[in-house]
């Protein structure tokens, strides 16, 4: 009986796939994961074509692939080389008995020394196209600098631009030579074919000599950097930054000397292998490392018993080009000094010339501020405020300065409840609206007198797009012109309501939607069907980020602050540094040795369409001359009147100018060598701690000029003392913007510094005393900025006091002003109180201003805390003897003791 109907149909094969659909098969899957990787370079292009900004990104990829496929073609062609002159050398070196088969086998072995060649080569293209992308844009669209170095009359584009690119490329080719050597001489040990084998002394040879030589191009790059450091040897640094004494003598020539020992002991060792006298290859090695010791030794030995004993004399004309060069690469060469007599003649007239001054006198700090801003004006607790910055308006025909901030909307504050996909994507969108207040006037309560405040913004100026859809705070991704209503701003028990009008995002339609939603992760997005053909995806809303995004090749201040402009919109202004490392002879500033900084592009951003522009202001720096080169689409050149009306130049430049300028103010060079003039930045009370007193703005007139300005200021002292010897400023408004001024004090006369006020506030009995009893009534007591204003041919300090109780819901209030001059001190409930006061100290039959009231230390009815010394001793007594009960633990005592006190101040209030 035949049973083979009842074959087991298991047991047969399954039918394989055929060869033409396993590569089609691998095909498929290799472009599935190429083009998932590819993904982000899809939406990156897209992103930046919406903005306009696509030949940035295409001039960057293509220089990325460019050096990529060069970085690829080289690694891989000298690879395969190699490996195909191994094989070679091993087949005619031990024949085909000795070899294994898949050496023999060409096929199985072309495979994987081009496989293996490949992975280098790959290896290869990301190390040039990540290195190197940069350098060669700059190179190829460098500008001069118009200024060339002193020793080898080069211009100072070749030290910018060529010499950075050289370093990398040799660099690399150095270590891909000795990679290729090492492998060679590992390959060649094997039955000493070094010594027996021409083929392989010709390989090796050749590998060798490009090692030599391009070991000796490195030395002769190394004269040219001794133009851009202080090290003169491994252990000794010089009073010079660039070219010093000891590198003229001795590091100069030694690199002359080893890039010549470098190329002859290359040909030596390449003769000694091809005779086979191994050991003797070891004679230039020695001897090139022998002379590098030297080298060392002589730079110590000179540097150490030449240059220091005559450091000056030997150092002097080097010192020159170091003073030169750093003023150049810092911009501060052509500042305008002028004396500043520091004369104490304030009066009534002096007051009256200069009201817009005085009237712009900041008497709010930001950190306080931005905490009232918070608890007041935030409204619901998914809005926020980042921070306070200070800016000028015309407000009524007035130049006024004044203080805003933009209110966020941060979705993570949002009810637990209300955290949907829709909520969080579609709904909650954008901020709302700003606040502004005045910088010298505070309501009777101590808080700030807003300009405009409230949901809609109301007050001096007009909102017309008051919706912020791009900040500084962190921001996901939201789509807009979707279905859903796009919450405003809170309105009684409902919300309004708005939805956007904008033109610039991504269109979700077509390949777009899967394209973004892979990106983002955000797969709710393909299948919503609240989005539409014509909702547009806004991503990369947070503007550090946006901008960062656009140009990764420029340095952005971290604190951009928002204006209105005329039309009523709201933009925020960023300022983009371009920074190098390479300017001969200046010396760094920082930790990562950068050494020329400008200030050259000043950067717009929409915050309500996130459209972004890279307005020119200073087209003569050579830096930003170059990145035109590289990017022409990417820079503005028209800059609109109401976007230049709110420059503001830069507090981090300007930091870092007036740093510099501290020292290298000094024009005698002996002076300079021994830093006997250097200027420091005074130290102040600060929410009750001693801080570094950082620039800040004032609105004042210059005394050659009719008109109030927004000036940026930074007072100096002497080092190690607290006297001030001089002030810098820098302008901001018009055509003046940027132009720097010194005024120097004179040097006789002792002129109050921000510390030595701040002493006198301390050490004042009557100010002291009641800061003191403050602080002991279960409030804290803030000392804000310490403010110096000059005026004419005088100068007036300004604190503010804020006191804030210990409830955790208070807030900070401007409770006291203290005003300085000469050596008069007062504290005020506020400026024109104190500024009064100080006249009426001055000519006490000065009479205050009809609007003021007169301030008199001794008269009923005024505070009794600051005028009453009969109250004052009182109070003063009863705390000694609060002390006392204190020290003695006379708890019950100390507590009726204080009770006392705080009834007291309780009926100063």
């Amino acid at each position: 009986m035949d049973f083979t109907v009842f074959e087991n149909k298991s047991t047969k094969k399954k039918p394989s796939l055929s060869k033409g659909k396993s590569i089609i098969l691998i095909v498929l899957v290799a472009l599935i994961l190429i083009g998932l990787l590819s993904v982000g370079l899809f939406t990156d292009y897209i992103w930046m074509d919406t903005l306009g900004f696509r030949s940035v990104f295409t001039t960057i990829l293509g220089s990325k692939i460019l050096l990529a496929t060069i970085g690829f073609l080289v690694f891989f062609v000298l690879t395969a080389i190699t490996f195909f002159w191994i094989r070679s050398s091993y087949v005619s070196y031990l024949g085909k008995e000795k070899l294994p088969p898949f050496i023999l086998d060409k096929k199985k072995s072309n495979v994987i020394i081009f496989g293996g060649s490949a992975v280098i080569g790959l290896i290869g293209s990301f190390l040039v196209q990540g290195i190197g992308w940069e350098p060669l844009l700059k190179f190829l669209n460098q500008a001069s600098f118009g200024v060339t170095d002193p020793y080898f009359n080069l211009d100072i584009s070749f030290y910018m631009f060529t010499l950075p690119l050289l370093k990398i490329a040799l660099n690399l080719l150095l270590g891909l030579a000795l990679f290729y050597f090492f492998i060679e001489a590992g390959f060649y040990s094997v039955f000493g074919m070094y010594r027996k084998s021409k083929k392989a002394q010709i390989h090796m040879g050749i590998s060798l000599g490009f090692v030599g030589l391009l070991l000796a191009g490195l030395h002769l790059l190394a004269p040219y950097e001794t133009l851009l450091t202080n090290q003169v040897n491994m252990f000794q640094e010089s009073a010079v930054y660039g070219l010093s004494y000891t590198d003229n003598l001795i590091n100069i020539p030694k690199a002359y000397i080893l890039a010549g020992v470098a190329v002859i002991g290359t040909i030596w060792m390449i003769i000694a292998m091809n005779r086979g006298k191994i050991l003797s290859m070891a004679i230039p090695i020695v001897a090139y490392i022998l002379l590098v010791v030297i080298g060392q030794v002589s730079s110590v030995v000179v540097q150490s018993f030449v240059v220091s004993p005559n450091e000056f004399s030997k150092e002097e004309p080097y010192l020159a080009n170091n003073l030169d060069y750093t003023r150049t690469a810092y911009d501060i060469e052509e500042i305008d000094e002028a004396e500043h007599p520091a004369n104490e003649t304030l009066d009534g007239a002096m007051v009256e010339r200069n009201k817009k001054t005085l009237d712009n006198v900041r008497i709010n700090d930001v950190r306080p501020l931005q905490e009232v801003y918070d608890q007041t004006q935030t409204i619901r607790t998914y809005y926020s405020f980042n921070d306070v910055d200070i800016d000028r308006y015309m407000v009524d025909g007035e130049y006024e300065q004044v203080f805003v901030s933009a209110r966020e909307l941060t979705t993570e504050d949002l009810p637990e409840q209300a955290k949907t996909w829709e909520n969080q994507n579609l709904r909650y969108t954008h901020g709302y609206g700003i606040v502004m207040s005045h910088v010298n006037q505070v309501t009777p309560q101590g808080q700030p007198e807003y300009m405009l405040n409230n949901l809609p913004p109301q007050g001096v100026m007009d909102i017309t797009k008051p919706q912020i859809y791009y900040g500084e705070e962190i921001y996901d991704e939201v789509i807009v012109k979707s279905k859903k209503e796009e919450f405003d701003y809170p309105q009684g028990s409902d919300n309004a309501t708005s939805r956007y009008e904008g033109d610039v995002g991504i269109p979700l339609t077509g390949i777009n939607r899967l394209l973004f939603a892979i990106d983002t992760m955000n797969f709710r997005m393909l299948v919503s069907d609240q989005i539409t053909e014509d909702s547009l995806l806004l991503q990369t809303r947070n503007i550090v980020d946006r901008v960062n995004r656009i140009a990764p090749f420029f340095s952005y201040d971290e604190d951009p602050y928002i204006f209105v402009r005329e039309d009523g919109s709201l933009a925020w202004m960023m300022d983009a540094y371009l920074t190098e490392e390479h300017y001969p002879y200046a010396e760094p500033y920082g930790e990562g040795g950068k050494n020329y900084i400008r200030n050259s592009v000043k950067v717009v951003i929409d915050a309500y369409t996130g459209e972004a522009s890279f307005y020119v202001v200073n087209p003569e720096d050579p830096l930003l001359q170059t990145y035109q080169n590289m990017f022409p689409d990417l820079f503005t050149e028209d800059i609109p009147e109401d976007i230049q009306a709110h420059f503001r130049y830069p507090e981090k430049l300007f930091q870092i100018q007036a740093s510099m300028y501290g020292t290298y103010h000094m024009s005698n060079l002996e002076v300079f060598y021994n830093r006997e003039d250097v200027w420091q930045f005074p130290t102040e009370k600060y929410y009750n701690e001693d801080v570094v007193m950082e620039p800040y703005f004032v609105t004042m007139k210059l005394p050659e000029y009719d008109e109030e300005e927004f000036i940026l200021m930074q007072p100096f002292t002497p080092r190690n003392r607290q006297n001030m010897i001089a002030w810098m400023g820098v302008r901001n408004d018009g055509e003046h913007y940027g132009e720097m001024f010194v005024y120097r004090f004179p040097k006789q006369k002792n002129v109050y510094g921000p510390q030595q006020i701040e002493n006198r506030i301390n050490q004042d009995s009557v100010i002291s005393q009641q800061l003191n009893l403050w602080s002991q009534g279960g409030s804290e007591v803030i000392r804000g900025n310490l403010l110096a204003i000059p005026i004419e041919d005088t100068i007036l300090y300004v604190e503010p006091i804020y006191i804030e109780s210990s409830n955790e819901t208070s807030l900070p209030e401007v409770k006291q002003v203290v005003l300085a001059y000469g050596d008069y001190i007062v504290m005020e409930e506020n400026f024109e109180a104190a500024l009064n006061r100080i006249l009426q100290k001055i000519d006490p039959n000065h009479q205050p201003e009809e609007n003021q009231d007169p301030v008199e230390e001794d008269v009923e009815g005024t505070d009794p805390i600051l005028n009453a010394d009969e109250v004052l001793s009182e109070v003063s007594d009863l705390f000694d003897a609060y002390q006392s009960a204190l020290s003695e633990g006379n708890w019950q005592e100390a507590a009726d003791l204080m009770t006392e006190i705080e009834t007291i101040l309780t009926e100063v209030e």
